[in-house]
């Protein structure tokens, strides 16, 4: 860390299936209850997969204008309720708004697959109807950019705005970046994470055909299962978490209270495959390894990782395989939970759902569980994964890891604030 500006994270906002509160949400990982039921949005009682996590409660409020709320796509209206979320919590309200230098203010929040209702809808359209009768908006609403650009024009940040989607590592991606900007000091202040709202008739089917989701629709709140033998598939899940970055000594002045530290990240591809990572993990051990290297800490100071974990049987393993190659005989004393395995699979918002959940942690001492392990792997023998039931843990170091399509790796370091 010597010689770089200190990151701290000093605001978090959600929107999820456990509702709009980040507290809520974390009270509901450490109850270990499901957010999975059935889908609702849309018609798809003919399709093999009838359910998702879908979000709950959602209601835009004052902070998008009505007339724009009906017209975005859902995730925009995610990005921007979850966008303004963090920057109330981090205090930054009236007075304190107008105070900042907007111009080292910026945002970066990346979603994988953009405005896909919108997309959906318009094609509708289009074959319906004409060309001349989509709207006006199609295109701006679709790109996965605009949810970031229409927060900054409601804030009137000047500084670095602009989305990344590294498919479901997107939101690291966007967090690592983020960081990168405070500490060359091209910003003081970044929100960033990620966004999706991927549950409608496309996107679940085009997960179905390439056979990624689970089939469990008489027991869909057991559908998810990081490490379980009888694991078939992720859940798919939607949402937007953001979090507010901060230069260490601008939060200071400005009377911040601090949630945590950023110490390192790093992100790295497989260049192997498409859709299937590699099976020994190669790329996700070198990910993490150059992140703990950056943040200047020994492996020895990890002893927690919020793991990518989404279900599915080959990559849960792989990254179990990464973690004891780069950890060693040190693997057996890291506590390793599974948020997916509550909030299913959120995409490109998924690594900021999870950042959320290691602050929480952070702050609470307290580790929610991985629910749905039965009959875990043989692999996972000796590693404490949380099943089932809560547990007290007083966090060093945690890392947070989040891989996506097209073999993108990547690797966060948080860690509690030390002045």
């Amino acid at each position: 860390m010597s010689g770089k500006r200190r990151v701290v994270i000093t605001g978090m906002g959600i929107v999820s299936c456990f509702g709009m509160d980040t507290d809520e949400y974390y009270n509901s990982l450490l109850a270990g209850k499901s957010g999975v039921g059935p889908i609702t949005a849309f018609d798809c009682s003919d399709y093999p997969t009838r359910f998702a996590a879908s979000v709950q409660g959602f209601d835009t409020g004052d902070y998008i204008d009505k007339k724009q709320a009906r017209r975005v796509d859902p995730f925009i209206r995610y990005t921007m309720v979850a966008g303004k979320k963090a920057v109330e919590n981090a205090g930054i309200t009236g007075e304190g708004l107008e105070k900042l230098n907007k111009e080292k203010c910026g945002i970066l929040v990346g979603s994988g697959m953009g405005g896909m209702s919108v997309f959906y809808d318009g094609n509708k359209t289009l074959l319906e109807k004409g060309f001349n009768r989509i709207t006006p908006f199609f295109v701006p609403y679709i790109i996965t950019n605009m949810g970031g650009a229409l927060l900054g024009i409601d804030l009137g940040f000047q500084g670095p705005n602009y989305s990344i989607s590294t498919a479901c590592a997107t939101a690291n991606y966007c967090i690592i970046s983020a960081a990168n900007h405070i500490q060359k000091g091209d910003a003081d202040l970044m929100l960033c994470g990620g966004t999706e709202a991927a549950i409608n008739p496309v996107g679940v089917a085009g997960f179905v055909v390439i056979k990624a989701l689970s089939q469990k629709n008489d027991d869909y709140q057991s559908a998810s299962r990081p490490w379980d033998k009888n694991r078939d598939g992720f859940v798919i899940g939607e949402g937007s978490a953001v979090l507010v970055l901060e230069e260490l000594e601008h939060a200071k002045k400005r009377g911040a209270t601090i949630l945590a530290e950023y110490v390192g990240g790093s992100v790295s591809c497989d260049a192997y495959h498409m859709t299937s990572p590699r099976e020994d993990g190669a790329g996700v051990a070198q990910a993490m390894e150059t992140a703990i290297d950056e943040a200047g800490i020994e492996k020895s100071d990890v002893n927690y990782i919020n793991a990518h974990a989404t279900s599915t049987v080959v990559g849960d393993l792989c990254e179990i395989r990464a973690i004891r190659k780069v950890f060693g005989d040190h693997t057996n004393n890291i506590k390793i939970n599974g948020t997916k395995s509550m909030i299913g699979h959120c995409l490109g918002a998924a690594a900021g759902m999870e950042a959320i959940a290691t602050v929480k942690a952070i702050q609470t001492g307290k580790l929610h569980p991985t629910i749905n392990v039965e009959n875990p792997e043989d692999e996972i023998e000796g590693i404490d994964i949380v099943p089932n039931k809560p547990i007290d843990h007083k966090i060093k170091v945690a890392m947070s890891n989040s891989f996506g399509f097209g073999g993108h790796n990547s690797t966060i370091l948080l860690a509690p604030y030390q002045p």
